[in-house]
């Protein structure tokens, strides 16, 4: 292997310690070694931060090892030409495996340049990714806390989804209060607690209401309620924190809130996962394989297999995904068109893959050439006229003999 870097450290990272290699030297001979092992306190990591500019590194190589490469990444992120690797991408042979042999193969591999580059965005992007991936989390749990209260009332025999649309609505919210509070709840008092059309339903809700509620179920429905309350007050604040991050993206903002199903708290998420900097992918291809949404490729022996999408950015994957469902209902639109395609002969699931692929090309364009979305519509492709062997076999296909003869024109 022909070396490139004169001066690199290779570092394997764990809980407790680091083991760094550095490798100098010409880059036709052998590189001297030289390894030590640190702790991973801030001294401690200041004090490799010291070594490493003692000697002269240019380039510091590690693994992704769960979230234990983040406090190193911190401290030495302004100083040298750092490379996050994907650990399965660059694995040694097996044998006698050590920290010394691991730390030192990945400064070999370094020193070469075979190790790609995992994507690391800027420190805001990274703040706002943890914003955007604990409100999809908070999010959950209050629909996981709405869904506890419904099963409760239907334990207690109130029947009050069968004319509340929305339980967790003013009205809705209102009366599970009530129940919760043990009130008496006769049709003037009803009356008061809802509003618009439900007014009318004030003799349905009181049947619906008059269920076999113990004083168990009002406790769990009261600390249920306190917990959605609080669930979704912590959601406001998150969106405040968001909204002061996305300040300096708003141009950015704005171009993606024009794509079909994406609003404005996927287009913060889509930000968050991928940053705004599109010259860290070398191509749309690149991008769309990183969040694993690109079609699986599994060919042997000339016989194409089926094959699945990886794991990849489940955060980026699950946003685009919940996007591609709601651009497929764009009437009119390119995307609707495109997924109404695919999904006679592939199904609804994999024609939601595809669509959420086609909407990262998409933006991988609009960032990099910072122009906005251009809607085709739904008729965006040409047509392509029928050719003659078409038809013929449409004709056999219905179970008939052809014959073509020429026909002469007088």
């Amino acid at each position: 292997m022909d070396a490139i870097l004169e001066r690199c450290a290779g570092l394997d990272v764990h809980q407790e310690t680091v083991v760094a290699c550095i490798l100098t030297g010409p880059l036709d001979r052998k590189p001297k070694q030289e390894i030590r092992t640190f702790g991973t306190t801030t001294n401690e990591l200041l004090q490799l931060l010291d070594w490493l500019t003692e000697q002269a590194c240019t380039h510091v190589a590690m693994e992704s090892t769960g979230v234990y490469w983040k406090p190193v990444w911190n401290i030495l992120e302004d100083s040298f030409k750092l490379i996050l690797a994907n650990p399965q991408r660059i694995k040694n042979v097996p044998g006698r495996k050590t920290d010394v042999k691991d730390a030192a193969w990945i400064a070999q591999l370094l020193r070469c340049g075979l190790i790609e580059s995992s994507f690391v965005p800027p420190e805001d992007i990274r703040d706002l990714r943890d914003l955007t991936r604990y409100r999809r989390k908070l999010l959950g749990n209050a629909t996981a806390e709405k869904n506890r209260i419904h099963k409760i009332l239907q334990d207690a025999n109130i029947k009050l989804t069968t004319y509340v649309s929305d339980v967790f609505g003013a009205s809705g919210l209102a009366l599970l209060e009530s129940v919760a509070d043990g009130e008496v709840l006769e049709p003037e008092a009803v009356k008061k607690l809802v509003f618009t059309k439900l007014k009318n339903k004030v003799p349905q809700l009181v049947e619906a209401l008059n269920g076999r509620v113990r004083a168990h179920h009002r406790k769990m429905i009261q600390r249920h309620l306190n917990h959605l309350q609080y669930v979704q007050k912590e959601i406001k604040a998150l969106e405040m924190e968001i909204d002061e991050l996305l300040h300096p993206y708003q141009e950015e903002i704005e171009r993606l809130v024009t794509i079909p199903g994406i609003q404005k708290d996927a287009a913060a998420s889509i930000l968050a996962e991928i940053g705004t900097d599109m010259s860290v992918f070398p191509s749309e291809d690149h991008l769309s394989s990183w969040a694993a949404l690109s079609p699986g490729n599994n060919k042997s022996a000339g016989k194409k297999k089926g094959s699945k999408t990886n794991k990849g950015n489940k955060g980026l994957k699950s946003v685009l995904c919940q996007a591609a469902w709601a651009a497929m209902k764009v009437k009119g639109s390119r995307t609707a068109s495109f997924y109404y395609r695919i999904v006679k002969r592939r199904g609804p699931k994999k024609a939601n893959m595809a669509l959420a692929h086609l909407l990262l090309r998409i933006i991988y364009q609009m960032l990099s050439n910072k122009v906005p979305y251009e809607e085709l519509g739904w008729d965006y492709l040409p047509k392509k006229e029928k050719s003659l062997d078409y038809w013929v076999r449409q004709i056999q296909g219905l179970g008939f003999n052809v014959q073509l003869q020429e026909q002469k024109l007088t």
